[in-house]
């Protein structure tokens, strides 16, 4: 055999030596020459190999740092925040990335930041609601006492809302974060609530726009960032319910909603649907199957600096539905087959702001309902007094009777409403309902509710303490109730006897208005 390189080179052409004489033009070079150098130039492309590996991981190890970097930034003063470990699926992440490039430099972009929440899911209903910051006022706590206002805790356990603060300002953000936690303490404890922001990478750069439709750049930069936003929390969303429905931070909820949503869904669930909906006015009340969020997601994505959100929720109706061969009268039959509309509509639009700033929102769906913002019991008869002057004709006389809601103006520590029965009365139990389904958030806070009892020798009995039920308070008043969450309820112990009077007694300052929707003593 030829020992030259030549015939090696030959006879090893695919291997590591044959691409060596290959690379180097050799030809002529002896076995053992041949062998030296083929042993170099293996630890030559070991070398190479483990330094593109590092140069990898180094490249990994600084987008992580860039990415906590601004992880930290965004939540500073939330220590509590977290990144949601939950991946999204392969296919929907690389589709995300196709639409949206800019974050391919940064992996976790499309992980939100959890700021509140118990991480519930399995639940039969996710409530969608993002926030921005307006120029004006912020509806978002109105919007979460309305849909929380008559639940059950048994409906309350089977929702979860989730507030998308779209932002990426940190000291907005923590504002809405705190503001949250403060006015709904509970429902963030049991995790009903919940509260996220995107990654500070989440959105591209708006300054380089397409303009369509003849729309200012900031009205089409406003458009393009809700529709990122809408698919921001619809991932988040996808895997945390059966059913999803996308609402707005400046509405109100018809009383009974719930109920009324998986009643109608319930008739429809076996029928081929895209989604059902619960108001007319935009994006607002759209309830879809949290199986078809991918779908809808993707399109939106892959045109979301095209058009709005409510026109291309309809494109989607006509590639599904229309013949382009058949008339426009077939299609909308064919795309009505795909949306079912309830009537009434459950949800408004109250907000006048909107968040483009300068548009004002004069949006009213015509099917919504006239709620009913009191509850009527029939009580003693009784003289009333307050400390607190009650707005316009909502005073305190009417709401006893179950003519009206009483409303007052901002409560002091030491205000009070007293109820001076016109004869003694052995009250079995009581409830007080403050707010209603508009405004939730005028509420009694750190307010009890008082006895007076008929006989000296039950205040006495109180006094020492061997009445376990109730505690002394001022002018011979027992407390025997708290308001909690806005409601105070609860039996009277028999042990109190009669009661001459029953009184809400203040005992902070407050922020608000309170008003007193429903007023039941039962005798």
């Amino acid at each position: 055999m030829n020992r030259t390189g030549g015939g090696w080179c030959d006879l090893l052409s695919k291997g590591v030596i044959g691409l060596f004489c290959s690379r180097f033009g050799i030809s002529h070079t002896t076995h053992n020459e041949l062998f030296q150098l083929s042993v170099v130039y293996e630890r030559l492309l070991q070398a190479e190999q483990r330094g593109e590996a590092l140069s990898r991981e180094l490249r990994k190890v600084m987008v992580q740092l860039r990415s906590h970097s601004a992880s930290f930034n965004l939540t500073c003063s939330q220590t509590t925040a977290t990144r949601d470990k939950r991946a999204l699926p392969g296919s929907l992440q690389s589709n995300a990335l196709l639409y949206l490039p800019h974050l391919n430099q940064y992996p976790d972009s499309l992980t939100p930041i959890i700021h509140l929440g118990q991480g519930r899911s399995a639940v039969s209903l996710v409530l969608g609601v993002p926030t921005v910051q307006r120029q004006k006022q912020s509806y978002l706590v109105n919007t979460l006492q309305s849909l929380l206002y008559d639940l059950s805790p048994a409906e309350r356990r089977d929702i979860v809302i989730i507030v998308f603060v779209a932002e990426t300002n940190a000291t907005f953000v923590n504002s809405v974060v705190q503001n949250v936690q403060n006015n709904l303490p509970d429902d963030v404890r049991s995790g009903t609530i919940e509260v996220i922001s995107p990654s500070l990478h989440y959105y591209p750069d708006f300054t380089d726009l397409k303009e369509t439709f003849g729309d200012s750049k900031e009205r089409v930069r406003w458009r393009t960032k809700q529709n990122l936003d809408y698919s921001f929390l619809m991932l988040y969303a996808q895997n945390k319910g059966k059913l999803y429905v996308q609402l707005e931070d400046d509405i109100i909820a018809k009383q009974g909603y719930l109920e009324d949503i998986k009643t109608f869904t319930q008739q429809v669930l076996s029928q081929e649907w895209l989604y059902l909906e619960f108001s007319q006015l935009g994006f607002i009340g759209k309830l879809f199957r949290s199986s078809d969020l991918q779908m809808i997601v993707e399109f939106i994505l892959m045109f979301h600096n095209d058009k709005p959100i409510d026109w291309l929720l309809d494109h989607i109706l006509w590639v599904k539905a229309c013949n382009p061969e058949k008339s426009s009268a077939h299609c909308n039959t064919e795309k009505a087959k795909l949306k079912r509309t309830h009537k009434p509509s459950l949800f408004q639009h109250v907000g006048l702001h909107s968040s483009l700033q300068g548009k004002m929102q004069n949006l009213k769906d015509k099917d919504f309902v006239k709620q009913v913002l009191f509850k009527s019991h029939h009580n003693p008869p009784a003289e009333l007094s307050s400390s607190l002057k009650h707005y316009q004709t909502h005073s305190l006389e009417g709401a006893y009777r179950g003519e009206d809601f009483f409303w007052g103006l901002t409560p002091k520590k030491g205000d009070y409403i007293v109820i001076k029965f016109s004869n003694p009365q052995t009250v079995k139990g009581f409830l007080f309902r403050s707010g209603n389904i508009e405004t939730n958030g005028d509420r009694f806070y750190n307010t009890t509710v008082e006895g007076l009892p008929v006989y000296s020798t039950v205040k006495e009995k109180v006094e020492r303490g061997e009445l376990p039920c109730c505690k002394p308070s001022a002018n011979g008043f027992v407390v025997m109730g708290y308001f909690k969450n806005g409601v105070a309820t609860g039996e009277v112990d028999v042990e109190l006897q009669k009661l001459s009077a029953i009184r809400l007694l203040v005992h902070s300052d407050s922020d608000v208005w309170v008003l007193l929707s429903e007023i039941l003593i039962k005798v």
